[in-house]
């Protein structure tokens, strides 16, 4: 009779499994090493992040040091869109901004690649006063990641649009700032609050990039940077022409902020630098 010699098992999968648990670790490790590489850019500021494919990541992948997300406050939930979202459209802030931002930074060793607190710019386009105080309840969360007095983090959060201001002003347990306006520079806001002056790019240059620009203008704008820095404060115009010869007059003349959709772009200017 035939001896039955069975034929030894095989478990296709165990080693497969080893392998993928390997490739996974070492795709964990090389994006963490890739974002601890990534230079800071202490001047880009991303407009409309959230119109871009990857909202945060692709502007933090590219050393931006400041984000911009609108939001509403909708049956008592805050949704990120620059129009009142669709109920098939509505992404939260939680979501997309401040859930990302916490991973990323515990994978850094909780800072933002070493640099400065990221500012996190909410542009409020809802009613000011509910949604200021939808935040801040929803803020208590990340409390441990913000940037307010008696409290440094790696996240500066900065409400724009419809601000709260005397609220926020007035508010002991604040952990955010104002976006502040030209006009402010005359009142008395500490920079802790206000670490910002914002103005439209039109209420202060009519240059657009072609040939010089006007002395009075650059004048203008170089007296608005100087008032700014000597309280402590940034400096950022919005909607600015995306054009290198605005954005190198810009920096030259103290902004501190270049407020772009185009991320790629504005990281080769600043590189270039």
């Amino acid at each position: 009779m035939t001896a039955f010699h069975p034929t030894p098992s095989f478990t296709p999968f165990a080693p497969s499994l080893c392998l993928l648990r390997t490739i996974f670790f070492a795709l964990c490790l090389l994006s963490s090493a890739a974002f601890a590489q990534v230079t800071p850019l202490p001047n880009a500021h991303a407009h409309n992040d959230y119109e871009h494919e990857k909202p945060l990541l692709d502007a933090l992948s590219r050393g931006f040091t400041s984000i911009e997300a609108d939001i509403y406050l909708i049956d008592g939930e805050l949704y990120v869109a620059h129009n009142f979202p669709r109920p098939e459209n509505r992404r939260t802030l939680k979501e997309l901004y401040l859930e990302p931002l916490r991973k990323r930074i515990a994978e850094n060793g909780g800072v933002y690649a070493g640099a400065a607190p990221v500012f996190l710019m909410v542009d409020i386009k809802s009613e000011a006063e509910a949604t200021y105080q939808a935040l801040k309840k929803q803020l208590v969360a990340y409390a441990d990641l913000l940037n307010y007095p008696q409290h440094p983090g790696p996240v500066t959060v900065i409400l724009s649009g419809n601000r709260a201001t005397g609220t926020v002003h007035n508010d002991p347990a604040r952990r955010v700032g104002i976006d502040g306006r030209p006009s402010d520079l005359e009142k008395d806001y500490a920079a802790d609050f206000m670490p910002l002056i914002s103005d439209n790019y039109a209420n202060v240059l009519r240059w657009r990039g072609e040939g010089e620009i006007p002395e009075a203008e650059l004048n203008r704008l170089k007296s608005l940077t100087e008032r700014a820095h000597a309280r402590g404060m940034k400096v950022r115009l919005w909607a600015s022409p995306e054009n290198e010869a605005v954005w190198k007059v810009l920096r030259g003349a103290g902004a501190d902020l270049i407020s772009t959709d185009q991320l790629e772009r504005l990281r080769l200017f600043l590189g270039n630098q």
